[in-house]
């Protein structure tokens, strides 16, 4: 199996307050890996620094190794800007643009000096389609994202995401703030997008992780507590901690 992510013993703190605690895990390629454990317990702050996002909190010191294709992304050679072009993130709530739907999704590509009308575009429908949304949006494309459902927002900063071609796509608990329907959307969005993308996703509900991860990691105060198979460890866990966490005895 490929790797497209690998972590060696990183430690994060918030001022005094250490956030992870020697974090080691490899990140398969064109996989599902979902992070799961109880509120504070890291998986956040983990999927933060895979791209950086961390560097933007005052006060946090880093040490240990993050490696995106054995390439040490803590080193002052990285472009940051490429760096989360490469990892994008998709947020908890939903946060389009005030803006209209095509500028939202022309926005990154744009920034990174695309500027061809026609390529725009085809960029556009792509990532839209990619997302699974474009049959909803294609009439109206000039009118206001901000105007669409919640859950049409969230697959709009989906396509926002695709729209600059990561190779890796960061989902930080993507369908917290949606209703059901919307829920199993980006659900199944989300496993026909791992046929092209490495994916990473932050989820409080367990059930989640069982319907569309290949693995999963178990997070508690900080500690990556256990890593597998995502069968294996909701079926045969081999911590204590994991199986009372999964069978609902705390957290």
């Amino acid at each position: 199996m490929n790797y497209i992510i690998t972590a060696k013993d990183l430690c994060l703190w918030y001022g005094q307050f250490q956030a992870l605690k020697s974090i080691t895990m490899d990140i398969p390629e064109n996989r599902i890996t979902a992070f799961i454990g109880p509120s504070g317990c890291g998986k956040s702050t983990f999927l933060k620094t895979l791209n950086r996002m961390n560097d933007l909190v005052p006060g946090v010191r880093i040490t240990g190794d993050v490696r995106f294709h054995e390439e040490n992304i803590f080193d002052k050679s990285v472009d940051v800007n490429e760096l989360r072009r490469d990892i994008g993130m998709v947020f908890q709530k939903p946060n389009p643009f005030p803006m209209s739907i095509y500028d939202n999704i022309a926005y990154g590509p744009r920034t990174h000096g695309i500027t061809n009308k026609s390529q725009l575009d085809c960029i556009v429908e792509q990532a839209l389609k990619d997302a699974a949304i474009w049959d909803e949006v294609k009439d109206r494309l000039k009118k206001n994202a901000l105007g669409l459902s919640g859950g049409q927002q969230q697959r709009l900063c989906i396509a926002r995401a695709l729209a600059v071609q990561p190779q890796v796509l960061l989902m930080d608990e993507p369908t917290s703030a949606l209703d059901p329907i919307s829920t199993s959307r980006i659900e199944e969005l989300t496993l026909e997008l791992k046929k092209k993308y490495s994916i990473v996703i932050v989820t409080h509900n367990m059930q989640q992780a069982v319907r569309i991860s290949d693995h999963t990691a178990f997070f508690l105060l900080g500690e990556l507590v256990e890593f597998g198979k995502t069968e294996d460890l909701f079926s045969q866990p081999k911590e204590k901690r994991t199986e009372d966490y999964i069978t609902g005895r705390f957290g």
